[in-house]
């Protein structure tokens, strides 16, 4: 039943009726093709699971969740100095955006890198860096005014703009990222959200030239950069874009990959002149920060355990992406070497949704390029392939699977 009928018939928003269709699909029930419909799969015995690990459980290569073995002793002992009643009272208290002297002190200490030092009195923290970019986003973007974001961006910009009622403009890109020249494109645009380094889901880094480039549109059209930086640390020898642009240039960043996606701190350094404004966004939303989590924050960058851990996973994910790129050679893969992901464009005749179906079949969770695509674009038959949650050995069975899969067609699959 076509999605609108499907949704009259239910008394339901279109747009409902799609996201209904959609985790039909993620979930293996229904095929979707392009140019065809979406389709019940129909009813077949389900396959052995095809990897080394318990029944039913799932791959998961949609989602990344940097982990490494032996990062919960580390961050215990980190934390022994605030369990002491005296500074436990003190993380207990409230606090506000800007946190606190200390806390903004270790935080400019822990992410300069590559020459560039944040100003103490500009950093703010919030509860995540979600919240520091919704944060951004409703300071600087009126309702019903313009975002300007790459053709496929980070998935949550797309729900958070939906719930402030701003729109996002796709921004012409090329290999080096987004075009100086897309930023006075078209009726003006109050902000533009970047991924400079590591782009997510295509990995691209901006070389500095195209950041120089970058900078100097800022001025020209007076806008400001909301500057995603959470996978900078994997790539701590480039200096943000706010290196360049410190007036027109909001930097996010975050202890969710830094550290785990259990320990939620995010952080923006802003210009000075927007650090009021961002201060009440980020009241206004009550999306601040704990006092906790603050001080747990400061002890781990303050006494060498965050430093550490992000070294290690410097490591960790050029080991991953050489797995990567030995079980996907000749394949149409995108990725940088110190990534957490890769983007694979899939051969003929596979449709990304129909993938998806096949390797959640085996087990194996990926997300299509329909979740980084900008509003009714056409998406490109590609999935993006987080590589940092499983073990080793399991990501290279995973992706010994998807190759499989690849090699063979929808037909093969069980899926037709």
């Amino acid at each position: 039943m076509p999605q609108r009928r499907f949704a009259r018939h239910r008394g339901i928003a279109a747009s409902t009726a799609a996201r209904v269709y959609q985790e039909l699909i993620r979930r293996g029930l229904a095929v979707g093709e392009v140019g065809r419909g979406t389709f019940v799969r129909a009813a077949a015995p389900s396959f052995e699971p095809a990897l080394a690990e318990p029944g039913g459980a799932r791959v998961d290569l949609e989602l990344n969740f940097p982990v490494l073995p032996d990062q919960p002793a580390l961050l215990a002992r980190g934390l022994a100095r605030i369990l002491r009643p005296d500074a436990m009272a003190a993380a207990l208290r409230p606090v506000g955006a800007a946190g606190t002297s200390v806390a903004r002190q270790a935080a400019a200490a822990h992410l300069t890198r590559a020459g560039w030092a944040p100003p103490p009195q500009q950093i703010l923290f919030s509860g995540n860096g979600r919240q520091a970019i919704a944060a951004a986003i409703a300071a600087l973007v009126p309702r019903g005014e313009r975002l300007g974001v790459e053709p496929l961006t980070y998935p949550v910009v797309k729900s958070i703009a939906a719930r402030l009622g701003v729109d996002l403009v796709p921004l012409a890109v090329d290999d080096n990222g987004v075009k100086p020249d897309a930023l006075g494109a078209g009726p003006p645009l109050r902000a533009v959200y970047l991924q400079t380094a590591l782009h997510n889901p295509l990995g691209v880094t901006m070389p500095p030239q195209r950041r120089a480039e970058i900078a100097e549109a800022l001025r020209l059209h007076e806008i400001y950069a909301i500057e995603d930086a959470v996978y900078s640390f994997l790539r701590n020898d480039l200096a943000p874009l706010a290196a360049l642009a410190p007036e027109h240039t909001i930097v996010i960043d975050s202890l969710s990959k830094r550290l785990a996606p259990g320990l939620t701190l995010g952080f923006l350094v802003t210009p000075a002149h927007l650090t009021h404004a961002l201060a009440s966004s980020l009241r206004s939303g009550t999306w601040m920060t704990s006092g906790y989590a603050l001080e747990a924050a400061v002890q781990w960058m303050t006494d060498g355990t965050a430093a550490a851990i992000e070294e290690a996973k410097r490591l960790d994910a050029q080991a991953r992406q050489q797995i990567a790129a030995d079980k996907l050679a000749g394949q149409a893969v995108r990725a940088d070497p110190h990534a957490y992901h890769c983007w694979w464009e899939l051969p003929e005749p596979w449709r990304a949704e129909t993938f998806i179906a096949a390797a959640a079949r085996r087990g194996i969770a990926i997300t299509p390029a329909a979740a980084f695509t900008i509003g009714s674009a056409h998406a490109p038959n590609a999935v993006r392939l987080a590589l940092a949650s499983p073990a080793t050995d399991t990501l290279a069975q995973a992706l010994d699977t998807l190759v499989g899969l690849a090699k063979g067609g929808p037909e093969d699959s069980g899926l037709e």
